[in-house]
């Protein structure tokens, strides 16, 4: 159950906390980003089974891998797309973390 809370604090709350720490006049729209980043989770559809309780998302998912992990890092050099290679990061790293609770 702590799990569950510290993983969806994670992915919920503490973006929020982000958001009106470091992007004050634009809070709402990073926020809506952060969740937005959570589209990336699509891809647990095509595990089979679909959710598997201790199945550690990283490097396992087509969008949690490696190779994925490495063109959000490029998307930070943009300024177009920094705001989403932030969230999505913090969603990986939030999914890292789970994978060791």
């Amino acid at each position: 159950m702590i799990n569950f809370i510290i993983h969806y604090s994670l992915h919920f709350l503490f973006p929020l906390l982000i958001c009106f720490v470091f992007f004050k006049t634009k809070w709402k729209t990073a926020y809506l980003v952060f969740l937005a980043s959570m589209l990336v989770d699509a891809d647990h559809l095509l595990a089979n089974p679909i959710f598997a309780e201790n199945r550690c998302s990283i490097n396992f998912h087509p969008l949690h891998t490696y190779y994925a992990i490495c063109i959000y890092f490029i998307g930070l050099f943009f300024k177009k797309t920094r705001l989403l290679a932030i969230a999505l990061l913090f969603h990986m790293l939030t999914d890292f973390i789970d994978c060791y609770l």
